[in-house]
């Protein structure tokens, strides 16, 4: 049941807030081997907001929205997900209660919204639609918070987990010595107190130590509740970029998409769950001028191919929304594009231009 909260007002701006990529007129060359994918739409450009992370949420009247994390102007920006139309403006610099200092990861579960901050140091819960704030964690234990990710563990508890990707030294450049990085991911629980308000209490930390493995620098993870598997992306080039596989209680398991096989930085990341244990892994490489898109195997993690949009580089944050809508009746991929807009590709040209399973499409 969704809670009647009030909306807050919407931002209006010009009529037309998105533009069709020509695909006749793609941009420069993707990376060798990326099938080109064209763009349904791109979100008009706003350089300043420097846009990172995504999230969908289907609206009580059918629609769906797109929420993003703008961490140059501590705000979140929600877009209509099936025009790319900027609705409203949510925030705005600061440490209340619905204030934000650069909000990056963003996370939606049901109808509560999760943005953790990295320069506020807390993980903000937030009701939706209306983006009444609910309380936050962290505070006092975070101390670089990035990526955030949830699952429902048990019934009416979540299992939150954030990467805390804090750096040492006077510019927070040089990574932490080995022994310091079984801190990397911290996990929460969070469960309804009896008023039916979310309280959250840490549970662990977690992190693997050892020189090859060793979580360095961290932002994106997603989880796989059915397979019992965590993804966490370490975008330290000087060991080479991986997705490190953890189980959801913290275990290395060694596994996981090896360095190599990324070209620069493993950054946005989703599932996509085609059936009860099948579907397929999404990660962006963030390459300029064109991200390649990254797809493996949802149980094996094997590679099944890759893709590259016309336009769409140098992306940080995706959304995966495979449930239908009026304009996507398979769902849509959401992908930031250069931190000032975002592009959304249709989940059947995906399916058609990498021959995936077309269980995916049902």
């Amino acid at each position: 049941m969704r809670t009647a909260l009030p909306l807050l007002a919407a931002l209006v701006l010009a009529a037309c807030a998105t533009r069709t990529i020509p695909v006749q007129a793609p941009g420069p060359a993707a990376a060798a081997g990326a099938t080109t994918v064209a763009e349904t739409f791109l979100t008009i450009e706003n350089p300043g907001d420097e846009l990172d992370s995504l999230a969908t949420w289907p609206t009580e009247d059918g629609r769906v929205w797109l929420v993003a994390s703008a961490k140059n102007v501590h705000q979140l920006v929600v877009f209509d997900a099936d025009s790319g139309e900027l609705l409203q403006r949510v925030g705005g610099r600061g440490d209340a209660p619905g204030r934000f200092l650069r909000p990056n990861g963003v996370f939606v579960h049901g109808d509560l919204l999760l943005v953790s901050e990295r320069d506020n140091r807390r993980v903000q819960m937030l009701a939706l639609p209306g983006f009444e704030p609910l309380g936050s964690f962290g505070e006092g234990l975070l101390r670089s918070p990035y990526g955030v990710w949830a699952y429902e563990a048990a019934p009416g508890e979540l299992h939150v987990y954030v990467t805390d990707s804090f750096m040492l030294g006077a510019a927070y450049d040089i990574v932490p010595p080995l022994d310091e990085l079984d801190r990397r991911v911290r996990r929460f629980r969070i469960r309804l107190d009896d008023g039916g308000h979310p309280r959250a209490e840490p549970i662990d930390t977690f992190g693997d130590t050892s020189e090859a493995a060793a979580l360095r620098m961290v932002e994106s993870l997603a989880g796989d509740p059915v397979h019992d598997r965590l993804l966490v992306a370490d975008e330290h080039r000087g060991h080479g970029t991986a997705l490190r596989e953890y189980t959801l209680d913290g275990r290395y398991t060694g596994g996981g998409v090896a360095p190599g096989v990324f070209t620069a930085e493993p950054e946005g990341l989703a599932l996509w769950a085609c059936t009860a244990e099948s579907g397929y892994w999404i990660a962006a490489d963030q390459l300029h001028p064109r991200t390649v898109f990254r797809v493996f195997d949802r149980t094996t993690l094997a590679p099944r191919g890759q893709f590259s949009g016309t336009v769409t580089g140098w992306t940080d944050g995706v959304a995966l929304h495979a449930s239908p809508t009026a304009r996507f009746p398979a769902g849509a991929l959401y992908a930031v594009h250069h931190d000032r807009a975002v592009a959304a590709f249709d989940l059947r040209d995906i399916v058609a231009a990498l021959q995936l399973d077309p269980a995916c499409l049902e």
